[in-house]
């Protein structure tokens, strides 16, 4: 067990208080995502530091015999997102996860301190620009609109798209699944991208401290989450 899910689950005085820590519904998902601050998706970079690690044995991945699957950490990202109280996006090393919206504007404050100014005729450019102009669009037609078409094209893409988010340009507002002829979703689904100035309100995106401040107030806040973490990882993990 990693020191990140002892935490939250062995410092605690009873068994009671122990196995409440466990998740095992969408509300608990987002309670510990408003309690961590930062909470990655899957494995980022720091042994155990994710939601998976604290999803209940009966809620991780399952595949069946006909190819089928069930995950609810997977359904339930799209209804945290959707709540509201937290942002989606791949905010750590390149990996997706969430950020509450209390550590939001340090972690915008800082990414974009350290984020190229994109000029409007360079890729990331026209990509803001274009996702601005149509509000929010999913990956594959902001894509095609972008010209990213053809062999090779949407792995290059996915390239600017992480970097958009790793600097906070960019965030998730949703998720879009296809629907076979019943009508029933199947798949991974597509992220449904938007800006965070237009999803939050420019005002939840402010920061009264420094770049440099909200640095200082994130990389204490991990190093005492995440008691393993060296020092390295803490840098890359706010990177």
């Amino acid at each position: 067990m990693s020191a990140f899910t002892e935490y939250f689950v062995n410092n605690r005085e009873n068994s009671e208080e122990r196995a409440a820590m466990i998740i095992h519904s969408c509300p608990e998902l987002q309670e510990r995502i408003q309690q961590v601050g930062f909470l990655p998706l899957l494995e980022s970079g720091v042994r155990g530091y994710c939601a998976e690690s604290l999803m209940d044995e009966d809620c991780r991945f399952t595949q069946f015999d006909d190819g089928s699957w069930e995950w609810s950490l997977w359904q339930w990202k799209g209804d945290a997102v959707r709540e509201g109280d937290c942002v989606y996006g791949k905010f750590f090393a390149g990996k997706a996860g969430f950020v509450s919206r209390e550590w939001w504007p340090d972690l915008y404050n800082w990414r974009r301190s350290q984020s190229t100014k994109f000029d409007e005729c360079s890729v990331e450019g026209i990509i803001l620009a274009t996702l601005q102009e149509n509000g929010s669009m999913i990956t594959r037609d902001l894509r095609a609109a972008c010209g990213f078409v053809g062999p090779n094209m949407r792995s290059k893409f996915d390239g600017y798209i992480t970097r958009l988010e790793m600097s906070c340009h960019i965030v998730t507002e949703d998720f879009v699944y296809p629907t076979d002829k019943h009508g029933r979703e199947y798949g991974f689904g597509w992220s449904l991208l938007t800006t965070p100035e237009r999803l939050l309100g420019l005002e939840a995106c402010r920061c009264k401290r420094t770049p440099e401040e909200s640095y200082k107030r994130m990389y204490d806040h991990l190093c005492a989450l995440l008691p393993e973490a060296t020092e390295k990882q803490i840098k890359k993990t706010l990177k």
